[in-house]
């Protein structure tokens, strides 16, 4: 698809030439400056800091001798109040962010004071339609004077650094499918590298190369192939052809969208990210013949320039469980059995810590970091795991731990050299799958293709004994060398992403609001600030005039956060907020709590007492509204409690239900899935707990 230059000031010379970021003198990131991006403490460059994506960073002004004196420098109001989780870039002394909605905004990073903002007014009823987990976004990249950021509705865009101005955007995706882009993008040697989303939904993934001066389209890599017999695009599509039967899904697309993890090596110039899961869930459906299904559940190395296929290595092979590996990839260098070696490390969702030969792929160690049941171990010579037959559920459901969520997922784990620990948040939560013999895909809604109702702890476990229902969630501290636990920290909300220092310390966000900062070697908890709305991205940090300063990025949404449910009850009480909160040693500025919302709570009659329209609604609740309004209609306080809706909205229900009445704010319109009949049941079903909270209210009012 061909991207659309805009005609603005220093886009088009007179000599007809294309804008070039090069022309920038001030807040310049070129390759050689990327590439020596582990001397520069003072920046944070790239998603990862580096492209070794180790998150670490070499600054010691703040350490575990004095992070008792840091305080609360400065905040900035990004002014939207839905998910957050986004990794700040800090260009010389200029921050860039994105919030909700991909609005991207420019921050002076020593006083918070903006300095410009761009919407790129995301289409709100494709974000609705087709954004599984929230309008997220997880920060943008920086090269030459221009800032790269991609959009839920597949375009990407270039701003001129210092003002903001729109440079040039492509459009990435074809649009006939349910895609959108909730991933950072990379730049590597003035390639702008980015994928995309919406596997659950039925697409095909691939991740594209863009000039970064003009938004022409360089070479895209198709994770899976389109067909059995072709034609291919390329010599590696052709090869993981062979391992799909000939009577897969084709018509899904097959997933493997490439939506998070990325890395580079300019020594090897190797190009690492990571794939996604397959659609439908089961290898049983999507390939019922069987087979691994390449490149689903993979890492792959390709050659920056040209997009050439180098190695592959395949995590979870006939992928059945979203156990994707699109989870942090860190590029370190390890002494193992006396060797110095290049690795390769993740942590993906399958409950196993891997660590490759990055020149090669070749699997060096696996181990378990969280009970794994799906699995007994990671076969060393071949490098596959050796999967319980039961695993492969049926029509006989399965408990099986790690759940979709995974041992571990999107929240970015970091790296310290000097521990040669690898820190993040890990979780153990089994779920009960089962093949939905009745699955009929429809466009634009999931098509994972399992019956998700209920938790059956009767279920057997993968190896058919009794299955061990242990949740937990905990941050976990890996010495990747030895593969096993140094430390953890028990906790009891949704661990963030971490940032591990010089300074010997790690700093993580929780879902309670909580943010604070452990000793790096011993996991000692050191230090913690109230923050009031959880914490999800990855924090950073950098120096201004000599002072260095710890940024983290806060507002509560997400997947987790939309779910919401009886569990995520406390934040249905306060507004949602979305802000930039910022720490320095010494600082001792004060920020506001979240407000209380203003809702009242007075259900209109049901239209109906009937029990059988009670539960019809409550399975179409569970189908197509509960991601977003949250688990028996319990809002995780992103977006509106169904409960409190008012009078005229219950009114105006059909016409915003099926009508799309409210599309402009991000509702989509149900009509292509929903009958009136079936919009009024899931209102009485909606309703018939707005009642059961009054009548507890009521009884608690009266004590």
């Amino acid at each position: 698809m061909q991207p659309r230059l805009l005609l603005l000031v220093g886009v088009i010379t007179l000599s007809g030439c294309f804008f070039s970021p090069d022309q920038y003198p001030q807040g310049q990131v070129t390759e050689q400056r990327l590439n020596n991006a582990a001397h520069d403490g003072d920046n944070w460059l790239s998603h990862g800091r580096t492209y070794s994506e180790q998150r670490f960073s070499p600054l010691t002004q703040i350490n575990d001798s004095n992070i008792s004196t840091l305080g609360l420098a400065w905040f900035a109001e990004l002014n939207t109040q839905r998910g957050i989780e986004a990794t700040p870039i800090v260009v010389d002394g200029v921050m860039y962010v994105t919030a909700s909605w991909n609005i991207i905004v420019a921050i002076d990073a020593k006083t918070g004071r903006e300095l410009w903002r761009y919407d790129p007014k995301v289409n709100r009823n494709w974000a609705a339609k087709h954004a599984c987990c929230d309008v997220i976004n997880r920060g943008v990249a920086a090269w030459g004077g221009a800032i790269y950021s991609a959009t839920l509705d597949g375009r990407l865009l270039a701003l001129n650094a210092a003002t903001g101005e729109l440079l040039w955007e492509a459009l990435t995706i074809d649009q006939r499918y349910p895609y959108t882009i909730t991933g950072a993008p990379r730049v590597v040697k003035g390639k702008v590298m980015i994928g995309n989303s919406g596997a659950d939904f039925g697409v095909r993934g691939y991740i594209s190369a863009y000039d970064a001066n003009n938004g022409k389209q360089l070479w895209r890599f198709y994770t899976v192939p389109e067909s059995k017999d072709g034609p291919h695009e390329t010599d590696a599509v052709a090869m993981a052809a062979e391992t799909w039967s000939k009577d897969s899904w084709w018509s899904l697309k097959g997933g493997g969208t490439v939506w998070n993890a990325m890395a580079y090596d300019p020594e090897l110039d190797l190009f690492y990210f990571g794939v996604g899961n397959g659609t439908p869930w089961s290898v049983k459906q999507r390939s019922p013949g069987g087979g691994d299904n390449l490149f689903l559940s993979s890492i792959i190395a390709v050659r920056p320039d040209t997009g050439e296929y180098v190695w592959h290595y395949q995590t979870t092979p006939g992928e059945s469980w979203n156990y994707s590996a699109v989870e942090d990839i860190i590029l370190a260098e390890l002494t193992i059995d006396g060797q110095l070696r290049q690795v390769l490390m993740q942590a993906p969702k399958n409950g196993f810590f891997y660590v490759l030969d990055r020149r090669s792929g070749e699997l060096i160690s696996a181990e378990p970091f969280v009970d794994v049941n799906w699995a007994t171990h990671i076969d060393k010579k071949t490098g596959r795991p050796v999967i319980y037959p039961g695993a492969f559920y049926g029509n006989e459901g399965r408990l099986i731990v790690p759940g979709p969520s995974g041992g571990h997922n999107w929240r970015p784990m970091s790296f310290n050299p000097a521990t040669g620990l690898v820190y993040f948040a890990a979780m153990q939560i089994p779920n009960y799958y089962r093949i939905n013999e009745n699955f009929k895909p429809e466009p634009g809604f999931d098509n994972s293709g399992f019956i998700d109702k209920g938790f059956n702890v009767k279920a057997k476990a993968p190896d058919g004994g009794k299955a061990s229902l242990n949740f937990s969630l905990f941050l976990l501290a890996w010495d990747p060398v030895a593969q096993k636990e140094v430390w953890r920290i028990d906790q009891t909300k949704l661990g963030g992403g971490t940032l591990t220092t010089a300074g010997n310390l790690v700093f993580q966000g929780l879902g309670s609001g909580v943010f604070s900062a452990y000793d790096a070697k011993t996991g000692k908890s050191l230090w913690s600030f109230n923050i009031g709305t959880s914490i999800m991205p990855g924090p950073v940090s950098y120096t201004v005039d000599g002072e260095q300063y710890i940024t983290v990025l806060v507002g509560r949404g997400g997947g987790g956060g939309l779910v919401g449910g009886p569990t995520a009850a406390k934040w249905a009480e306060v507004k949602n907020m979305n802000r930039v909160v910022t720490f320095k040693l010494g600082a001792h500025q004060t920020m506001p709590m979240p407000e209380p919302t203003d809702r009242v709570l007075d259900p209109i009659p049901l239209p109906t007492k009937d029990k059988a329209v009670i539960q019809q609604g409550k399975a179409l609740y569970g189908t197509y509204c509960f991601m977003c309004h949250g688990l028996s209609a319990v809002s995780g306080g992103v977006l509106p409690d169904l409960r409190y809706t008012d009078k005229v909205r219950h009114g105006l229900w059909q016409d915003i239900v099926i009508g799309g009445l409210l599309e402009s704010n991000g509702m989509r319109s149900h009509g292509d899935v929903l009958t009136a009949q079936q919009a009024t049941a899931i209102q009485t079903y909606v309703l018939s707990q707005a009642h059961r909270l009054k009548k507890r209210q009521d009884r608690k009012a009266s004590r």
